[in-house]
């Protein structure tokens, strides 16, 4: 893995001096993943992969501002991430839930068991397609990209109260679209 870092590091910096091999190994290295990245929030293959070529663009033009403290493929993915639900938000596609009705308070800490164990991802993934789109958003920053609810209220631009109430609300969605799945 450190060799793969400093093989990275020297792409990068190849890449400031607008090396275009460069550019194009490291497009090649993560092309696949953050085409995937966009796709699973954006839903969509032809908008998923202008995110992802726009996401490149972005990370080659404002390489100097990458301090290295993140991986580039997390930095890179944090572009991507930002862009496709950018791209939700100006389609109308994504709206938050307003904290007017039912607002509740809920432990991060809490583990909270989906009853979808006896799922496959595949089936779970398909459930999380029918789910709101805010859902479904929130679900795969969480449980898909790995992101904690305080980076995910970040991302989306909302508050960490507002980010936990979304969160417990897409799960109940999810395990009830799970049961009726047949889970």
């Amino acid at each position: 893995m450190k060799n793969q870092n400093s093989e990275i590091a020297f792409l990068l910096q190849q890449c400031k001096e607008n090396n275009q091999k460069a550019q194009l190994a490291i497009y090649n290295q993560y092309y696949s993943a953050m085409f995937n990245v966009a796709f699973r929030i954006v839903n969509d293959k032809a908008l998923a992969e202008e995110i992802m070529q726009d996401g490149f663009l972005s990370a080659f033009t404002k390489l100097d501002s990458y301090s290295g403290n993140v991986t580039f493929g997390a930095w890179l993915k944090k572009i991507v991430v930002n862009r496709s639900i950018n791209e939700l938000k100006k389609n109308s596609n994504y709206k938050t839930e307003s904290l007017n009705e039912n607002f509740e308070l809920v432990d991060p800490n809490e583990e909270e068991s989906l009853s979808v164990n006896s799922l496959k991802a595949e089936q779970v993934l398909k459930i999380m397609q029918g789910l709101k789109p805010n859902y479904k958003v929130i679900l795969t920053l969480f449980f898909i990209e790995g992101y904690d609810l305080e980076e995910i209220s970040g991302i989306l631009n909302i508050s960490n109260e507002n980010c936990r109430t979304t969160m417990s609300r897409a799960k109940e969605s999810l395990r009830k679209k799970a049961n009726e799945y047949g889970a």
